[in-house]
């Protein structure tokens, strides 16, 4: 499971952004919810977009994605996330005023796939453990131990199952990597690229009106925002008592209760 969370942490890298140029969104695959015929368009002409001879610069226009239109007006230009009692919460500036699109773009890419990733683990971490010496793999004792444990078969197979998902994940929603324009080209999400949007939806959650994708991608980034925290409790916490989840819950269960956590202890031990 730490290969996993490795894997999504090195894909998830930060650079740069091209300036405000002319961009126009065309949506012509079937990755996303918005309809195969002429879809509608908009223009958002920002406010210093007149020049000092008060002619006016051509207005970005943009094309709606799963029924997201990019607003430079709106926080994150728009797109979802953003719940009550906190609303838009951004206290270290990743989306403040003045971050490009393609910026805002790349960070919520990697905000819902380390979400989607946590999700994962955090199941993985209570499964893995609940299953113990019993699974297929034979592998035992807290998850953080558990995949230096993993037969070197089914380690190299994980390792391109990942590797084959995120090649994957880079064609769908990247642009090739153009190295005689790299600062143009490299990192850069493709313009009719929803964030996240990857096309694998085999039980149909994902649906066809925008505001109820919206509400469902709010969900989902809720979700996985829990999961990360949650899983980066559930690795801290085993790298410090070196107990598997349970074991940490029937310890405190002992604790509170009046009893001697540490009665089954052999020797000195703490541990056990």
């Amino acid at each position: 499971m730490k290969l996993v969370l490795l894997s999504a942490a090195i894909t998830a890298s930060t650079a740069f952004a091209p300036s405000n140029l002319l961009k126009t969104i065309n949506v012509g695959s079937d990755l996303y919810s918005t309809p195969d015929e002429e879809p509608e368009t908009f223009s958002i002409l920002s406010e210093d977009s007149s020049n000092s001879d008060g002619d006016v610069a051509p207005a970005v226009v943009y094309t709606p994605i799963n029924g997201w239109v990019p607003d430079d007006t709106k926080p994150l230009y728009g797109l979802p996330g953003a719940v009550a009692p906190t609303g838009f919460f951004d206290p270290l500036g990743f989306a403040q005023k003045g971050i490009s699109l393609a910026d805002v773009k790349r960070n919520r890419e990697a905000e819902v796939m380390h979400g989607r990733v946590a999700m994962l683990a955090s199941v993985g971490y209570l499964a893995g453990e609940a299953v113990g010496g019993n699974g297929p793999l034979g592998v035992v004792g807290p998850a953080n131990d558990q995949l230096q444990q993993v037969p070197l078969p089914a380690f190299i197979l994980l390792t391109v199952a990942i590797a084959a998902a995120e090649l994957k994940r880079a064609t769908i929603g990247w642009i090739e990597p153009d190295f005689d324009k790299w600062l143009q080209t490299l990192w850069q999400l493709r313009d009719n690229y929803y964030p996240g949007d990857v096309g694998f939806d085999p039980l149909g959650f994902k649906p066809t009106d925008p505001v109820k994708f919206a509400d469902i991608q709010t969900r989902e980034l809720q979700n996985g925002r829990l999961a990360m925290l949650g899983v980066a409790g559930m690795c801290a916490q085993e790298l410090v008592n070196h107990r598997t989840i349970f074991e940490t819950f029937e310890f405190y269960q002992k604790v509170y209760s009046g009893g001697n956590p540490y009665a089954e202890c052999v020797g000195d031990s703490l541990i056990c």
